[in-house]
């Protein structure tokens, strides 16, 4: 059962879900006592043990982003998956939610985002693989080479955007899928918004993963 947090501990995780969810690696030592003005790597230590024992993550020495998020009841609520999104061949998006998951309460997703969950594996190079929930940000400035969601005639889809000479590139991250091409004016195609995280069910455990 996760433990009271001192504000220092809570700054310092808002700040590994924060790098999680937006850059979607954990921070390393170095990165943390960077961004908290600290000049010994010690005292991040010392506040990620606390965190550790408290139950809120668990850390590989081994690896320099190795601290891994942990499920907790007082850190997670409810939050509504809207529905699915083809990383494949495009599928319906529902207008309702069709599944509820957990996500850190402190997690500061942006504004009129929404989740989504990904069917296929055409992004598994990209590490969005099929069950995944994608957090997407439909008020997000759209440039090349972002994955993005977008309606393709009526149906969603999930890929990697490009413009190029007039005409729309829709890649996958899997080499066994084409790239879709289309024209720049195609009337049935709508991008929603870029994603800007991804959720993972891993071993029975809801975790923040990177995508």
């Amino acid at each position: 059962m996760a433990k009271h947090l001192t504000e220092t501990q809570k700054r310092i995780l808002d700040y590994i879900i924060d790098m999680i969810v937006t850059k979607q690696i954990p921070p390393t030592l170095a990165e943390i006592a960077r961004h908290f003005g600290y000049k010994n790597r010690s005292t991040v230590q010392q506040h990620l043990q606390a965190l550790e024992q408290k139950g809120y993550i668990k850390r590989n020495p081994k690896l320099s982003r190795g601290i891994e998020l942990t499920i907790s009841d007082k850190l997670f609520i409810p939050r509504p998956v809207l529905g699915e999104v083809a990383a494949g061949n495009p599928l319906v998006i529902y207008p309702d939610a069709i599944d509820m998951v957990e996500l850190p309460s402190i997690v500061r997703i942006p504004k009129d985002s929404f989740l989504l969950r990904v069917k296929g594996d055409s992004l598994k190079d990209a590490y969005i693989f099929d069950g995944d929930i994608i957090i997407v940000n439909p008020n997000a400035t759209i440039t090349d080479g972002q994955i993005v969601v977008a309606i393709l005639d009526d149906s969603a889809v999930v890929k990697r955007f490009f413009r190029q000479n007039g005409t729309i590139i829709l890649k996958s991250e899997n080499k066994a899928y084409k790239p879709i091409e289309l024209k720049a004016d195609y009337d049935k195609f709508k991008i929603v918004g870029a994603v800007v995280g991804v959720y993972r069910v891993m071993s029975g455990k809801d975790s923040l993963k990177r995508m």
